[in-house]
């Protein structure tokens, strides 16, 4: 397992509101092969949401996989989120306090990788991380993990 392709989506209910992960972990001929879905709790913006799936995957997969296979994994995340990606590719300055937080938690787990890459995808191809994200804003607050 070299190169991983890692979806992730965020969302809120109100925005803020109630928010919920979904990320999907796929080989390289982008097939899936975990996937989770978590409710996150109340009062998370979308943004909010989004950063914390990025934060969410990085750790589950070391968790999963292992130091060894993270070490050597070459990682490109797609993301449906255009301002979260070019935020993390530094296209986008960072004024949020709180963003700027999610953001050195992020570039501070990439260093657990090979090498990491952000990329932003029409939401049409981010379906079945969507799908986790409202099946855990429906269960509200049953973390629910799939196979």
């Amino acid at each position: 397992m070299k190169k991983i392709i890692i979806y992730t989506d965020g969302g809120s209910r109100g925005n803020p509101g109630k928010a919920g992960i979904g990320v999907v972990f796929c080989n390289e001929k982008d097939q899936p092969i975990k996937k989770f879905g978590e409710y996150l709790g109340d009062n998370l913006t979308n943004n909010d949401a989004e950063y914390q799936a990025i934060i969410f995957a990085f750790k589950k997969f070391k968790a999963v996989f292992g130091k060894a296979i993270t070490e050597t994994a070459d990682v490109e995340v797609r993301a449906d989120s255009e301002l979260v990606v070019k935020q993390l590719n530094g296209d986008y300055r960072l004024t949020d306090p709180k963003i700027q937080q999610f953001f050195i938690e992020i570039w501070n787990l990439k260093f657990d990788f090979n090498s990491v890459k952000f990329k932003h995808i029409p939401r049409e191809k981010n379906k079945e991380a969507d799908r986790l994200v409202n099946e855990a804003l429906d269960a509200e607050g049953g973390a629910k993990t799939l196979f």
